[in-house]
This record gives C-alpha cells, structure tokens and sequence, in this order.
C-alpha cells in the first residue's frame, strides 16, 4: 500500500507532544511546524492516527499547492483540481479557509470563490454538481492561504478529533479534551504514580489521564470520522486497523483522583466517567480542594483553577473581585505546601498576577492557550522539608 503526506494539526504548545505520539505510532518522515506535525504513511496509518492521536486537531491530506494573488487566480488554482476524484455530483462539501496574506481579506469569500471554481468544474462536465452542507458532508475540503501560495487538504477527520464523545455535558468554560490530553502528557506523568485534578469540572483532564494509562484510543467513543464517506473508503481495512488498537488496551489501573467543590458539576464528572468507562480508574470526590485528602505515595497534580478573566467592570465591585481570585490562589499555595508535601503540582492560568500569590517558584513555565486565553503552565515541585540536604557547617570560633 502506497504512503502519502499527511499534516496533523494541534494546539500551540503543544506539537513536540504530537510528534512523540506519531512516533510511537509509527508514522514516517516528521516534521514539526507550528501548531502542526506533517509525516508520511498509508491509508490504515491515516485511519490509525484519526483513533489514536490525542493531541491532534485533525488530520489532514494535502492534495494540491498552487501560486496565486488574486480572487481569480484562486478560482482558476481551484478549478484546474480533478475534484471528481473525490466528489460525485450526488455529494456534499464543506470548506473551510484560513489566510495569512495581503491578497485576500475575508477567509469567507475565498472559501464562496472555492466553492464555486468546484461547483463550475462538476457544471461544465456532468451538467450536474454536488451541493453545500456546512453539518454533515461528504468531503470537507481545507484552504490555507499563506503569502502567495494556497495549500488545498482534504480533512480525514470531519468534525474536530476532540469531540471525544464521551463528555455528554459540560460545565462553564470546560476544557478542551485535546488540551487536556496534552497536559497530561506535558507533566511526564508515571502512570505508577497517583494523578489528581482538583478542581476538575466536566472530569476531563482525569478522563484523558484514565484513557492514556489504558492505552485507550481516544476516537472510539466517535460516532465517525470524515474518512468514512471518502469513495477510497476501506472498510475491511478499517475493521482491522480498529480491533487492533482495541486490542492493545492495558488493564492497567493507576490511582486518578477528581475533586469538584460544586455537588452538581461532581455529578455531572461521574457522567463523563461513566461514559468514557472509566469508572474503575477514575473516581470523582465532591469536595474542595483545601479538604481534599491525598492518596498515599507522591504524584502529580493537575489543576486548573479559575482565570477571573470576566470581570468587564470597573471599580469597588471589580476591585472585590480582583481580591476575591487573589485569596483564592492564595490558597492553592497554602493548600500545596500544607498537605500535599513530595508531590508535583502543575497549574495552568492566564491569570498570572493571580498566580504570584501562590508564593512558590514555578519551573518551567509552558505558554498554551485555553481558547483564546494566552495561558501558562506551570510546575511546582513540593519538596518535605527542607530543600537543603546537609547542614551547614557550623563557623569555627
């Protein structure tokens, strides 16, 4: 089976992580670019990597890279692609364009120009064309328009690889699972040792944990993905690729602990848990983080606790509010040093004002971005005592 070069997109931060999991995978000729990883390999490893990456955004398949500078050099650029080698005039499409050039301002109007340069070609030869459907298409098509160059991909994905499936609910302002998994994989985690998230939410940073301790492929709990409408669709393939990947989950059952202070939203990480079939690796305690008790043993904690980013007023109530988060990580630190003594923690905020007042050094400092948040991720090494190791020696007189 021929290979071919496929792009897998991730979040900034996170795409030395990415390439260590197309690694593993097996995946040839990496390079690493920004927010994204390219490599080669053949039509199962694409199926493979859509189940199997966790930091990946989706997974893309270049088909065609043209000049252009204007609107009608696009259409023509587009319209030159034999689109009938992946599209029936009974089909759907989709396109979505990013820019990064001076020719063109509007990515919508490049993706209209796109659309119809294809649209014209099906015209012109079948006197019949496929049409637009924004939710559920055959082909999703992917424009990146960079300078003077567009790069026409196929996305073998369809909807975003971090819609999991399993979270079938969410808290406010949850994170994202691909986020989450490379967290995850960021602090170095021992699956030996125990994983905390206090204040976990909808549970997916102890979710993410759960399935990567399980080898568990993140995609199974999808109802599809975009490849499966291709016309080059290998069922048989695909039926092998995924009994294989199920066939390497591990039984292995590490201690991973969500603490939630809010009854309703513990409930709603049960849900999650459940749904992802975790709930003998993963357990959910409804309680604050200050009286959240440790497991035995050392381990990593994974926190990510309030911004405060909200706060869209001024004055005495803004200022309150500003305490407010102060106080609040504040007690993070007070928490960590008082109970948490040998362990690891790791906080992501973009609130770094907020975080001086945990009162302890953070070594690295990792920028990622939650959404739009410019964040960071910081790690806390909680040494027993005393840092010093021997004593000095006492002055002679």
């Amino acid at each position: 089976m021929s290979s071919f070069r496929m792009i897998a997109q991730t979040l900034f931060g996170l795409e030395d992580v990415l390439r260590n999991e197309l690694v593993k995978l097996g995946a040839r000729d990496i390079e690493r670019h920004n927010r994204a990883v390219s490599f080669r390999g053949d039509l199962g490893f694409l199926y493979k990597a859509n189940l199997c990456l966790r930091t990946a955004i989706r997974v893309l398949v270049p088909i065609e890279t043209f000049d252009m500078r204007t609107a009608e050099e696009l259409y023509r650029g587009i319209g030159c692609i034999a689109w009938e080698d992946f599209l029936s005039p009974a089909d759907t499409l989709a396109i979505r364009c990013t820019l990064n050039t001076p020719h063109l301002d509007h990515s919508q109007f490049a993706a209209q120009k796109a659309k119809d340069a294809i649209v014209d070609r099906f015209r012109e030869r079948f006197k019949e064309r496929p049409s637009v459907d924004l939710e559920d298409p055959t082909v999703r098509i992917q424009l990146h328009i960079i300078g003077d160059q567009c790069h026409v991909s196929l996305d073998s994905s369809g909807t975003s690889l971090h819609e999991r499936g399993y979270r079938t609910d969410t808290g406010s302002a949850p994170i994202n699972e691909v986020l989450a998994a490379g967290m995850v994989q960021l602090t170095g985690w021992d699956k030996r040792l125990a994983l905390v998230d206090p204040m976990c939410g909808s549970g997916t940073i102890a979710i993410e944990a759960g399935l990567l301790a399980g080898n568990i492929p993140p995609g199974i709990f999808r109802k599809g993905f975009g490849f499966q409408k291709w016309n080059d669709y290998d069922e048989d393939l695909y039926g092998t690729i995924h009994d294989a990947v199920l066939g390497r989950i591990s039984e292995e059952q590490p201690v991973i602990i969500a603490g939630e202070r809010s009854r309703t939203i513990a409930d709603l990480a049960r849900i999650n848990v459940a749904n992802a079939q975790l709930e003998d690796v993963v357990e959910v305690r409804h309680t604050p983080f200050e009286d959240l008790e440790p497991p035995p043993g050392k381990g990593i904690l994974i926190i990510n606790p309030p911004y405060g980013e909200r706060m869209d007023h001024r004055g005495a109530e803004a200022e309150a509010e500003v305490e407010e988060i102060n106080a609040f990580y504040k007690m993070i630190g007070d928490t960590l040093k008082k109970r948490w003594a040998g362990w690891q923690a790791w906080v992501i905020t973009s609130n770094l004002e907020a975080a001086k007042h945990i009162k302890l050094t953070p070594k690295p400092r990792i920028q990622l971005f939650n959404g739009a948040l410019d964040c960071r991720f910081m790690r806390y090494d909680l040494y027993e005592g005393s840092r010093r190791l021997t004593p000095r020696p006492t002055p002679t007189p």
